[in-house]
């Protein structure tokens, strides 16, 4: 095994870290607690809570879970909220009572979320009521049997908490009409949570943590199995590559990446929980000035994000006004950093983008550059410590450093597997515990990496993955469609966009109603944004439609 890339490694960097630091994340969440209780562990719209009280809310909710509902440890617990104090303190109970999180996209269509439902098996849904109605349409269909509902202003506190939801609700009518009758409140829950028992559970490392909803090549969303030594690997490992850049304990983290997303969660939510930084939640990062204007209320140290929403930033006044001296790190992960936003972030705040580089089954990190690196360099950087990268081809064996191949990561963050898809699972777990990334890259004599191609056919938008065959099932299903292929294009805004070519069925068919379709049927960054009507497409002689011959020649 050609061990090149431990020469490269950052100095105070070890290239092994000590699994046994903790026993699970539970573990994780009880020592940040005793040490840090009395400290900000996060803020949203100018509310905070403190470790104490994350531990106490958290605690409630677990007892809720555990005494009233009397799940049985490992069940499934859905959580579908944006960036708010609720997430933190019900994904915290759900891991210390023995649970399962399921996170799910808040933006999800009613397809999206029943699938995700019941392929997980779900027994309890957290839900923000803005997205109530989505879950009404499916409810009946799925095995949920209890329903938490919460409010945008509910851990804001009195008159606060009311006037959030009052123009939640009635101002900015971001709640559309549902029912759900038999739905029990948040509040209501931690509150019989509060007089509820709480019995501390043995949970090892290897017990289920996350089912971490991501696509696949086939279009059918799969639920990556991450167990607790995968998160806590991959915490320590972070940590091991950021301690010599940060002080425990005094660190201000900016979260606009939404938690439910492996990056933000990992990177973000637990890594710093454990060294006792405050953590600013973002609800809405697409609201850029009033981003911009939360901003300048903080002296952060460390913002996390993708090459998009830099981007947005960058061109804010407001942003570019501000005060980056507390500045220390910033990560952009998740879609690649483009070149120009990377000078234009130096430029601003005085300080480096830092590129790292991971996915969903790799809880997510596998790759970071030093944080000693003064300027881009256009590489997903070095393997983080007790990581083993290694560039193959298509037989499985290594290739000569600088020549392309498929990227591999083996390590303690490498999932377990997809959840009821051991066909998947085995498609892209070696024997030898490698993950076969599906993305084309290249090594160079120092250690470095570089992503030069993707391997597969997914699209990446803002840093989300998109799969063709999704898109193209979709599509597929308007009557008035023959042929659909679904390609990724160039897009200056979101990196890449969606793009389908058409053969027609219905000579009527109209770009317009094929986008009102797809908007009913698919989550926003998915919609196509192209569409170009073809007499026929190019297939091979056994009849596959030939994508790359389409996205070569595509053009938005």
């Amino acid at each position: 095994m050609d061990k090149i890339w431990l020469k490269s490694y950052p100095e105070g960097v070890p290239a092994e870290i000590d699994l046994n630091t903790y026993s699970s994340l539970a573990d994780m969440f009880e020592q940040g607690v005793a040490k840090y209780r009395d400290k900000v562990a996060y803020v949203s719209m100018g509310v905070e809570l403190t470790y104490g009280d994350v531990d106490r809310l958290s605690r409630d909710f677990a007892a809720w879970l555990q005494s009233v509902v009397k799940l049985p440890k490992g069940a499934r617990v859905a959580l579908m909220m944006p960036n708010t104090l609720q997430y933190p303190v019900c994904m915290f109970g759900v891991l210390r009572a023995g649970y399962v999180v399921v996170n799910v996209n808040p933006l999800y269509t009613p397809r999206e979320l029943e699938h995700q439902l019941k392929d997980s098996g779900a027994d309890v849904i957290v839900i923000m009521e803005n997205f109530a109605a989505t879950l009404e349409e499916v409810l009946a269909k799925t095995p949920v049997k209890h329903v938490v509902l919460t409010k945008m202003g509910d851990m804001l506190g009195g008159l606060k908490g009311t006037i959030v939801n009052f123009v939640v609700k009635y101002v900015k009518k971001l709640v559309p009409h549902y029912s759900l009758p038999k739905a029990v409140s948040l509040n209501s829950v931690l509150s019989k949570g509060a007089g509820a028992d709480f019995k501390k559970v043995e949970i090892t490392q290897e017990d289920l943590a996350f089912l971490q909803y991501t696509g696949g090549t086939t279009g059918v969303s799969k639920g990556a199995m991450l167990i607790h030594r995968n998160i806590v690997g991959n915490v320590l490992q972070a940590y091991a590559w950021i301690k010599p850049a940060i002080s425990e304990g005094q660190e201000t983290i900016i979260t606009a990446l939404p938690l439910y997303h492996i990056f933000a969660l990992t990177a973000n939510c637990f890594t710093f929980f454990q060294i006792g930084a405050k953590n600013v939640l973002i609800a809405n990062p697409r609201d850029i000035p009033g981003f911009a204007a939360e901003l300048a209320k903080h002296k952060f140290s460390v913002i996390t994000g993708v090459n998009t929403l830099f981007n947005a930033l960058l061109n804010n006044e407001q942003f570019c006004a501000l005060d980056f001296s507390s500045l220390k790190v910033t990560l952009g992960g998740g879609m690649a950093v483009q070149k120009a936003v990377a000078d234009k972030w130096k430029q601003v705040t005085g300080k480096p983008l830092i590129e790292a580089y991971g996915l969903t089954e790799t809880s997510p990190a596998a790759t970071i550059n030093p944080l000693t690196l003064k300027d881009y360099n256009g590489s997903i950087g070095l393997p983080i410590s007790s990581t083993e990268v290694i560039v193959v081809d298509d037989a499985g064996a290594e290739v000569a450093h600088g020549q392309p191949g498929e990227l591999c990561v083996r390590g303690p963050q490498v999932m377990k597997g997809y959840y009821n898809r051991q066909d998947e699972t085995d498609k892209v777990l070696r024997p030898d515990g490698f993950l076969l990334t599906g993305d084309v890259a290249v090594m160079d004599d120092n250690g470095f990496f570089r992503i030069v191609d993707r391997k597969k056919d997914m699209i990446l938008v803002s840093g989300f993955n998109v799969y063709p065959n999704e898109v193209e099932d979709v599509v597929a299903m308007h009557p008035g469609v023959m042929e659909v292929a679904a390609v990724g294009v160039v897009d200056e805004k979101s990196g890449e966009a969606v793009k389908i070519f058409v053969v027609k069925k219905d000579p009527n068919l109209t770009p317009e109603a094929l986008i009102a379709h797809c908007r009913d049927n698919l989550t926003g960054y998915k919609v196509p944004s192209h569409i170009e009507f073809r007499t026929e497409l190019p297939k091979t002689n056994v009849g596959k439609i030939l994508r790359r011959m389409l996205k070569d020649g595509a053009k938005a």
